[in-house]
């Protein structure tokens, strides 16, 4: 399988688009899937000049209620008329972020739901919509203590509350090697996606990860990691503890929170920027 970085917040070709948002072209068992579209169309362009024929895909994935994974489905509608978008039902809920009158929301543009309604497919529960291919919603409860400590919540001004992730996917693929593991912002934390999809498919194991690790933070204007070091520890110990040999991460995983966890890591660890490709044995 290859997964080509579509677009991502850095990108080591000045010739391509980046922006703050994720795309990923994941080709597996001769089929194209999308996961998300980054905050605007400029993933498309970035997909032309890679290579990557949007029209040719089959399916796709929202893999949660937020903007910058989005906010393009508008500009892959208009490219693909025949691919179903897999999302689950609670991403059409309003999203925000921030504390006070620092909040500001953070959901799908409302262009984007009502407009194309008929393309996605909203879910309840996991599925598996081709062979080898597996959409995992979150099942560990008490993930709302985790949207607190984040300042990411459900719903709109007084109403709002802490976001349990119930919005969000984890896209699994199964491979001669063992499992891809695909999770665009891993807001329930990375200990949490790997041990549901070990419960999922015990016995697999888990050969590499792909997405943001929701590390970023800033103060004063300056970059910072979210995660204190006992939690940097924690999530590199799980990625020993189920020997996932490679980590692809970006987007919201920071440059501060790659380094903090590079150390503890080594050569698993390996960025992800727009216009990267990925190869692995499917």
């Amino acid at each position: 399988m290859r997964i080509t970085v579509l677009i991502e917040n850095e990108t080591r070709d000045p010739a391509l688009a980046c922006e703050h948002g994720l795309s990923l072209a994941v080709e597996y068992r001769g089929r194209i899937w999308l996961l998300d579209a980054g905050s605007s169309g400029a993933f498309a362009q970035n997909a032309q000049a890679l290579g990557i024929a949007l029209p040719r895909v089959e399916y796709a994935v929202l893999s949660h209620g937020h903007y910058d994974h989005g906010g393009g489905f508008a500009e892959f509608f208009a490219r693909n008329g025949r691919a179903p978008v897999y999302a689950m039902r609670a991403a059409a809920e309003e999203y925000c972020s921030g504390d006070g009158a620092a909040r500001h929301s953070i959901g799908i543009p409302e262009w984007v739901l009502p407009a194309f309604a008929g393309r996605f497919v909203w879910l309840d529960g996991p599925l598996e919509p081709a062979a080898g291919v597996t959409l995992l919603p979150h099942t560990t409860p008490g993930l709302s203590a985790a949207g607190a400590a984040r300042k990411l919540y459900r719903g709109g001004g007084e109403s709002a509350e802490p976001d349990d992730f119930r919005h969000e996917l984890t896209v699994v693929f199964d491979t001669a090697e063992g499992l891809v593991v695909l999770n665009s912002c891993s807001h329930a934390g990375l200990p949490v996606i790997l041990r549901e999809v070990s419960n999922r498919f015990p016995g697999r194991p888990i050969r590499a990860f792909a997405g943001g690790l929701h590390m970023r933070g800033s103060r004063d204007g300056r970059e910072t990691c979210l995660f204190t070091p006992g939690e940097v520890r924690q999530l590199a110990d799980c990625v020993l503890r189920y020997d996932v040999r490679e980590i692809y991460t970006g987007h919201c995983t920071g440059h501060a929170g790659y380094a903090a966890l590079e150390p503890l890591l080594g050569g698993r660890l390996r960025p992800m920027r727009t216009g990267d490709r990925i190869l692995l044995a499917d």
